[in-house]
Formats: structure tokens, sequence, C-alpha cells
């Protein structure tokens, strides 16, 4: 990222693939299915397709399917990990960006199978390794959840 003051650089519409390249997350615990926007070093705009077959259905709550908040919290940090590592130049290096701390959960309405997941993260403070972020999760554009969270960019573990 260049610090001329020149405006962030964007993309649009990472694929699974790309995400892939970016996460060291996979199945059942991959959280973000498509990336529609990225400013690096600002923000992302990110999606989960919730679905019925997501494995956390079968117990949080039979008859009544609820996404568990802090999945959605691992959701925004997922999208937080993409924006982290493209922002770096570091896909397919082997870094990781790990929570660090959670502040401020609020979970505001329930997320039901079917539902797209909208994912907004941005960056609110950078420090050598160390990152802040605030996080917004939605439906239809009423938020589901909102939170601060801070991680670090680490080697492989």
């Amino acid at each position: 990222m260049s610090d001329t003051g020149s405006a962030p650089a964007q993309a649009l519409d990472y694929d699974i693939v790309k995400i892939l390249k970016a996460l060291p997350h996979r199945y059942p615990l991959l959280l973000v299915d498509r990336v529609r926007s990225i400013e690096l070093g600002e923000r992302i705009h990110a999606v989960k397709a919730v679905s019925m077959n997501e494995q956390f259905f079968q117990g949080h709550f039979p008859g009544a399917p609820i996404m568990p908040g802090v999945l959605q919290i691992e959701a925004l940090a997922q999208a937080a990990g993409i924006l982290g590592i493209e922002t770096m130049e570091l896909a397919g290096t082997g870094k990781l960006v790990i929570f660090m701390g959670i502040e401020n959960a609020k979970f505001r309405a329930p997320v039901t199978p079917g539902c797209l997941l909208d994912l907004d993260v941005e960056f609110t403070q950078k420090r050598a390794r160390v990152y802040k972020f605030k996080g917004v999760a939605s439906v239809e554009g009423k938020t589901t959840c909102e939170v601060e969270f801070t991680a670090m960019m680490v080697d492989s573990i």
C-alpha cells in the first residue's frame, strides 16, 4: 500500500479459489464464501451463504436453527484475515492472522438457514503486526452482529 495519498487499491468479487489461497480455513470452519469488494488497507465486504447443511444447525437448535453468534464473529474475523493477508500481499506464504481479543460484541438479530450473511469489516488501527478491526454482519441490511476485535499476523503455527 502506498503512503503517497493515492486511493486504496480495490478488487471485486473474489471467488472461493482466491479465498482458499488467502485463508488456511477449510470445511467445516471456512465461513467466507465470496468477497464482493475489498479496498486494500481499508475495508472488505464478504458474504457467507448460510445453508441448512451447516453442521452447527444439528444442535443449535433442533427445530429452530440459529447460527451461533460466535460463528458470526468468526466469519467477520475470517473476512478481516483476507483483508490483512491481501493488503500485505502475503497470500500463499503461510502467514496467519489470529485473534488476540474481542470487544463490544453485540448480537442484534438471529441468522437462519437460507440467509446471505453480509460481512463488512474495516481496519480501525494498524501497528506493526497487530491490527484492530470493526465488523458488522447483516442480513438484507439488518444488523445481526457487531464487534470490535484485535488480531496479530504470525508465522504459520
